[in-house]
């Protein structure tokens, strides 16, 4: 058991160490470059120089690398550290910080083009001449100061460039710039959002290709995903590169470039990959032409993933017309440029074809949905783009844009910003410019008059309810559902109908429906031989009433006051047309005087209508000034005639007290006159 334990330790021990890149430190300078970097027959390479640190160990801080059989993208190349390279491969622990005991130089160079103030440069340069009129090369930009859960990417980097001009020439130009910008390649300008310490948001996102994990190739924190370094040149003149790495500032944390081996390229440029990543492919209808021109070629061998498409020619040009199919068509193109028998350089391009789509629809048209029929309305564009295209493949949506040209996407949920009728522009994700769809949005209104209404139906009626003409369609809330301009009801509630106008925009109409019915009269409280004689009336039922005492002049109250004595008939009137109740009642009061004469008027005193109110058993007593009885009257006789005893009584005030027979009593007086 123990032989096998150690037997195990060793394997894992060796798989581990395969995971990592080597460096060898023997190479030279020319070797680095001819045999490395350039690996080409053609190259007329001179001057090549190196310098560096040069530590009490003897280490250094350039190298070759071999990334054979790790997961570093490149298998092999030249590295260049502001630290020693031998520490460059993995695990990335501890931190590699190999710089700040043993400052060296920086570089000039360095410092005026990145204005900066460098320390520790490592820097590779030669003379070359190239054959064709563009020279590249890959590179991946690795540091420690790419540290994870810091806000390290904020504040620091060191620096680095790829400095170019033609031989004799005072004035450099740096190719280690972020792609189509002059943005120098830094950890501070190359970074995803940084959330510790207060952070700070991400910065070319898509050129970081990740923070490393542990068990990784190389020792640096993290890293750039592959970029390429190019530029146009004169063929047949003579150039100076430097590439140079230095600390920025301070000598602390080490970075590194990698140089692909056998990248760099003398030859020809055939232009900028046409990729769906890069949002550049090869639209369906687009005839492409890869042009490989160059001065002094022999012979032009065209390549399909490595297939000969053409036998050698001295046509340079390869035309790929359309229609195009990216199943037969999508790989890498690349051109081998014959200089002579023993110089060629081949130079590639990956092309993929943008899938051929077609056209469902591109006239949307929907209706203003709010209460200000303005034609304005939000759209929900993430819908509109699942219906544009018949076969838009799995994975691509639909991004939409003011017009032709701009850049900056609509919001999903847009807001039209000119009323009735605005055209937008549909682009496929990640097809660039191939689909720039004008997509007409309309926006329909519904500015026919309908509103709520309120009608009333009388009890055990029925009533119509009618949602006006001019309209396309009805449909009720009814059970069965109506589609009729009218309906016939029975009963009170909230009936719903939505109506559709000719642009077949809908709009949804309350009419609510409150039963009312005549009023029944429970009772009128009379309040009488009072100093306001009042009666007020007590109806019950479903309806909104009114009142009057003469069927003509209504009022909302149910009280009247002020009334003198006699027969009042009091009517109720439903005020939503359901009828008319009637009562009749009677107000009691006693005459304020009387006058015994003889001429037929006023001539005895008496209380009218006792008996109408069913108060004909009431007695009635008739006294002096002194409190003396003089007589007791019946309700039902004729009333007083003045006398006492057959003796003409004098004009003066009297007094009466009426005992009712519902309990009440009235004292009062009165005066007769002569």
């Amino acid at each position: 058991m123990k032989y096998t334990l150690v037997l195990f330790s060793f394997f894992l021990s060796q798989v581990i160490v395969s995971q990592y890149i080597s460096i060898d430190e023997n190479y030279t300078a020319q070797q680095l470059v001819e045999n490395v970097l350039i690996n080409s027959n053609c190259a007329s390479i001179s001057n090549v120089s190196v310098t560096g640190a040069n530590f009490p160990t003897g280490e250094l801080s350039y190298g070759y690398f071999s990334g054979a059989g790790t997961t570093f993208p490149f298998q092999d190349g030249i590295i260049l550290s502001s630290g020693k390279v031998s520490i460059a491969p993995g695990p990335t622990t501890p931190t590699a910080d190999e710089g700040e005991n043993i400052v060296w130089n920086g570089d000039p160079d360095l410092d005026q083009i990145l204005n900066v103030n460098s320390s520790n440069a490592t820097v590779l340069e030669f003379d070359f001449i190239p054959l064709g009129d563009m020279i590249s090369f890959d590179y991946i930009f690795s540091s420690e100061e790419y540290e994870e859960n810091t806000n390290y990417p904020c504040q620091y980097s060191d620096g680095f460039a790829f400095l170019l001009k033609p031989t004799g020439a005072s004035v450099y130009q740096n190719l280690a710039l972020i792609p189509n910008t002059t943005t120098p390649v830094k950890v501070t300008t190359v970074h995803p959002t940084i959330t510790a310490n207060g952070g700070c948001p991400a910065q070319n996102e898509q050129y970081f290709d990740q923070f490393n994990p542990t068990e990784y190739p190389t020792v640096y924190n993290g890293q750039t995903v592959v970029l390429t370094a190019q530029s146009s040149v004169i063929p047949g003149t003579q150039y100076h590169i430097k590439l140079v790495i230095a600390d920025e500032d301070d000598a602390r944390f080490d970075s590194a470039i990698f140089l692909k081996g056998g990248s760099f390229n003398l030859g020809i440029d055939l232009g900028q990959d046409r990729t769906i990543a890069n949002e550049n492919p090869v639209c369906p209808s687009e005839d492409l032409i890869l042009d490989a021109t160059a001065t002094g070629v022999q012979t032009y061998q065209w390549f399909f993933n490595n297939s000969p498409i053409t036998s050698p020619t001295t046509d340079p040009l390869l035309t790929l017309p359309a229609p195009h199919d990216p199943n037969t068509q999508d790989g890498t193109y690349s051109v081998e440029l014959v200089y002579n028998p023993t110089c060629s350089s081949i130079s590639e391009i990956k092309l993929e074809f943008a899938p051929n789509l077609t056209i469902l629809e591109d006239v949307f048209t929907e209706c203003d949905d709010d209460a200000v029929q303005d034609g304005i309305r939000i759209f929900n564009l993430n819908t509109i783009g699942t219906q544009i295209f018949q076969n838009l493949p799995t994975g691509f949506t639909v991004s939409f844009y003011n017009d032709e040209t701009s850049t900056l996407p609509l919001p999903m949920n847009f807001t039209n910003t000119t009323p009735f009728q605005q055209i937008i522009y549909a682009r496929v994700d990640n097809l660039g410019y191939c689909y720039n769809i004008p997509i007409t949005l309309n926006i329909n209104t519904f500015n026919e008059i309908a509103l709520d209404q309120t009608v009333y139906l009388c009890t055990g009626s029925s009533i119509i309810l009618d949602a006006g003409s001019g309209f396309i369609s009805y449909k009720w809330n009814t059970a069965p559902v109506q589609n009729s301009q009218t309906i016939t009801v029975t009963s009170g509630g909230e009936y719903l109908v939505t109506l559709e106008n000719t642009n077949g925009c809908f709009k949804t109409i309350t009419i609510s429906v409150e039963e009312s019915g005549i009023a029944t009269i429970e009772d009128i409280n009379i309040i009488d031989i009072a100093e306001n004689n009042s009666a007020t009336i007590i109806p019950s039922g479903n309806g909104e009433y009114e009142f009057s005492l003469n069927g003509i002049n209504y009022q909302d109250s149910a009280t009247f006051n002020n009334l003198i004595a006699g027969e009042y008939t009091v009517f109720v009137r439903d005020k939503n047309g359901c009828g008319v109740s009637s009562e009749a009642f009677y107000i009691l009061d006693f005459p304020k005087f009387f006058t015994p004469n003889g001429d037929g008027i006023n001539d005895t005193w008496k209380i009218e209508n006792l008996e109408k109110r069913g108060l004909e058993n009431s007695k009635i007593y008739i006294f002096d000034r002194f409190g003396k009885l003089l007589k007791q009257i019946s309700s039902l006789g004729n009333g007083w005639n003045g006398t006492f005893n057959g003796n003409l009584l004098p004009s003066s005030d009297y007094w009466f007290v009426l005992e009712l027979t519902n309990g009440k009593t009235v004292k009062s007086h009165f005066s007769m006159k002569r």
